[in-house]
């Protein structure tokens, strides 16, 4: 065996492998040159790329520009004017900090810098040839820094050969790019593609700059998150529960402007929608948190993608209550809209609006990808400014909603809530002076409010009004069971018994008074006030079931899941005919609920018809 196995590496070698952590394909090298380009105070950012970046990248900018000297240190490794001493990675407030980036584009790349600043006379321009030798060069410039990268890994051709395809690398790109310019609305962006404008930002607001990435209509779907504090502050924008979507494209997090990828921060807005998502579902959003710089670390990675906080719980928290506030106070009732395609007359709920922006914005990015120029989105048919909120005529003061007489239908019954009194009614229809209320094939309870015609799907509202009676009972651990004249005795699978007996906490919470006798035999004594007499052993499999499924294919917590199972097995069925009286009870206490647009599974609760719909079809004009 030979003495000799450990050797130092070559310096040439150290420096490609080196340069790999930071450059691991052309978008980042755009992501590092547009950051330089930001701190440097440009206000006007050029990029220019070439076959998806693999032969040719430029980034033009107006910023401060480099000295002859400056520019010549810049390429030199761990060179940097952002930090001075140890102390500077406490506050860290730029983008670029490392002294990495253009040392590394230089080791895997062919480099060209041309800068001045407003001193010179003239500027430099320096070149970094096959052997690394630096040329240094005057030359005729406009004031600011044009970095020029050519062929990149042309010297490391293993990594060369794992780049994609240039629709891929192209898409990376322009991932990095729309990035950088929402951290930076203030600042004018181009993108140009093999010679063609892709992409021409104004300067202007957030606002303004969400319309120029995506669409003119993309406020419209979405709801705004805004809360400022001495210590820690949020703001931008997440969609509303009717833009959900199947993959987490579309979510940035901007910490001090800075994109970063963080779980926790992710798991806090996922965590607000609450029951607004289904397995699978992801919502769009563009947040911006403000912090004391010395409160968080990112010199974790080179990428400075990672974030570490100093008070994670803290920061989760906030991010919950903020977006969880921004959700519960807008109005996420769906717009249905009347029309027809000359064969059938169809029902069109406001979804189609989200629907048509993201069918644009894919077909948006895939031409831009094949390096078609780009396309004005799709504008929305429906082109209301503002629905009228459901309850804006009403009066908010509190009003007693129930009933003063005695429980006259079990439907009633299951109905009216505990509390009976003191609730807080939000309700369109709880006045009695309202016109109609009327129940559709008993299924669906239609009402007149002032904007047009609103529609509640009756299983799905009592569903969410029975989950969270059930949250509340699990609080408040004062449980009120029926007691049956005549107690139930059921023979249940063995298997199922452990599962009734784990679960039984919470079902005596809800109002369930069970015995367990044997291995395979459950005796019901009492029911929630909720479940329909006769029906007591039935309600209490289905929710065993229930249970079951949302377990397997949901992955919700115990508690959610048997308050989601109890409410919908207990809930009125499409199907219960209702009177109007049961109708105007079951519609005030849905709006006395928390989130009264959706079931706690996501399903739609209510739909509107605004009446300049109904005027369009039979085509009047005032």
């Amino acid at each position: 065996m030979s003495k000799d196995r450990i050797k130092i590496l070559p310096e040439y070698v150290a420096n490609k492998i080196a340069a790999g952590e930071v450059v691991q394909r052309p978008e980042s090298v755009v992501k590092e040159l547009i950051e330089n380009s930001i701190d440097a105070g440009a206000k006007n950012i050029d990029l220019i790329i070439k076959r998806a970046g693999k032969t040719f990248i430029q980034v033009v900018d107006d910023g401060s520009g480099m000295t002859e000297e400056d520019a010549m240190l810049s390429v030199q490794r761990h060179a940097t004017s952002k930090i001075f001493s140890l102390e500077d990675l406490d506050a860290i407030n730029s983008y670029g900090f490392r002294g990495e980036a253009l040392y590394a584009i230089s080791a895997i790349s062919q480099v060209e810098i041309k800068t001045k600043t407003e001193f010179d006379e003239i500027g430099t321009l320096i070149k970094i040839d096959d052997s690394a030798n630096i040329q240094n060069e005057k030359v005729s410039c406009s004031v600011g820094t044009s970095i020029t990268v050519k062929n990149i890994f042309y010297n490391t051709p293993a990594r060369r050969n794992f780049l994609k395809s240039d629709s891929t690398e192209l898409k990376h790109i322009i991932e990095t790019f729309k990035r950088e310019s929402l951290s930076q609305p203030g600042i004018g962006f181009k993108f140009f593609n093999d010679d063609d404008l892709i992409f021409d930002f104004m300067p202007g607001t957030f606002e303004d700059r969400l319309k120029q990435v995506y669409a003119d209509n993309i406020l419209d779907v979405l709801v705004e998150a805004n809360e400022p504090t001495e210590f820690l502050s949020l703001y931008g924008y997440t969609a509303k529960p009717n833009f959900l979507k199947k993959n987490k494209g579309d979510q940035y997090l901007f910490i001090n402007n800075r994109f970063v990828q963080s779980k926790q921060i992710n798991h806090a807005v996922f965590k607000a929608y609450e029951h607004l998502l289904e397995r699978g579902d992801y919502p769009f959003f563009v947040l911006f948190l403000k912090l004391d710089s010395k409160r968080i670390d990112i010199n974790v990675h080179p990428s400075k993608l990672e974030v570490k906080f100093d008070d994670e719980k803290d920061i989760y928290s906030f991010v919950y209550s903020v977006i969880r506030k921004a959700i519960a106070t807008s109005d996420l009732v769906p717009v249905a809209a009347l029309s027809s395609n000359g064969e059938d007359d169809k029902m069109t709920l406001e979804a189609s609006r989200e629907k048509d922006f993201a069918e644009n914005r894919r077909k948006y990015f895939d031409e831009v990808s094949s390096g078609r120029p780009r396309h004005d989105f799709k504008k929305s048919a429906f082109t209301d400014n503002e629905i009228d909120l459901i309850f804006g005529s009403l009066n908010p003061e509190i009003r007693n909603s129930s009933p003063q007489a005695v429980v006259d239908s079990p439907l009633e019954r299951k109905i009216i809530p505990e509390e009976n009194n003191n609730v807080v009614s939000k309700s369109p229809v709880a006045n009695q002076e309202i016109p109609f209320i009327i129940q559709l094939h008993n299924k669906y309870i239609l009402s007149q409010i002032r904007s047009g015609l609103m529609i509640i799907d009756q299983h799905v509202a009592h569903e969410r009004i029975l989950y969270e009676k059930a949250q509340r009972a699990f609080k408040a651990n004062m449980p009120f069971s029926q007691q049956l004249l005549f107690s139930q005795t059921i023979k249940v699978d063995p298997g199922d018994i452990g599962l009734l007996s784990e679960l039984q906490p919470y079902l005596t919470k809800l109002g369930f008074e069970i015995k367990f006798f044997g291995t395979d035999t459950v005796v019901i004594d009492g029911v929630p006030q909720d479940v329909k007499l006769g029906h007591e052993e039935e309600v209490l499999m289905d929710i065993l079931h229930e249970y079951k499924k949302n377990e397997t294919e949901k992955g919700i917590d115990e508690q959610d899941n048997i308050a989601k199972s109890f409410a919908c097995k207990a809930a009125i069925k499409a199907g219960d005919a209702l009177t109007e009286r049961e109708m105007r009870l079951l519609v005030d206490q849905l709006f006395a609920t928390s989130v009264p647009y959706v079931c706690p599974h996501g399903r739609p609760v209510i739909i509107k018809i605004p009446l300049d719909e109904f005027d369009k079809r039979f085509g009047r004009t005032s």
